[in-house]
């Protein structure tokens, strides 16, 4: 089974969907130096270049890329869906 998933750390909420991803598929998650790390179902289609959470994610929760926090969930997200602007606020702007 081909990487689906990039992700920055192994300990980040959220990876970046290296192609269109389908909900119900099964795919790997690799580091970006190419290490694996686990294989993720998907729970919602994610669109090329969108991120993919990685585990559950509860509603108010910072959520982590790149090593540091890049914003909170406005709602709760499940392992495997898409995380994006309708699912969570930015922390740049907000302080």
């Amino acid at each position: 089974m081909a990487h689906a998933i990039l992700i920055h750390e192994k300990e980040d909420d959220v990876g970046v969907a290296v192609r269109d991803l389908k909900k119900g598929e099964e795919v790997g998650v690799v580091t970006l130096e190419g290490e694996f790390v686990t294989y993720l179902k998907l729970s919602e289609d994610v669109p090329l270049g969108h991120k993919v959470a990685m585990h559950a994610i509860a509603e108010g929760k910072e959520i982590s890329e790149y090593g540091r926090s890049i914003g909170k969930a406005t709602q709760a997200i499940a392992a495997g869906g898409h995380v994006h602007v309708h699912n969570i606020k930015t922390l740049r702007w907000s302080k």
